[in-house]
């Protein structure tokens, strides 16, 4: 099943980011070389693709998982979450309905 996972930064926390970007990227780069990964992104913090010095406000993943308590594993194990830049995490079953998926 696929699941929405909703994260939300904490305030001023773009250094921190961009640090522990390399390693979060890794993992998603892991579930997209599974098949599991549909889409990934941040949520810039101002109406722009390159937000700079204004940063992010969160991220959302959505990927394939086996159950929810392993989506919210795999989120709880972001790099981003022990480098502080998460401030909350929601993990939610997701239905895409489009694009259709045949």
């Amino acid at each position: 099943m696929l699941y929405a996972i909703i994260a939300t930064d904490h305030p001023a926390s773009l250094a921190k980011r961009l640090e522990a970007r390399p390693a979060h990227l890794q993992r998603l780069q892991a579930l997209q070389d599974q098949g599991r990964l549909v889409l990934a992104g941040p949520h810039p913090a101002i109406d722009s693709n390159d937000p700079g010095q204004a940063g992010f406000t969160g991220s959302l993943v959505v990927a394939e998982f086996d159950s929810l308590e392993q989506a919210q594993a795999w989120a709880a194990a972001d790099p981003y979450q022990a480098a502080g830049v998460y401030a909350a995490v929601q993990v939610k079953p997701f239905k895409q309905v489009f694009p259709s998926q045949g």
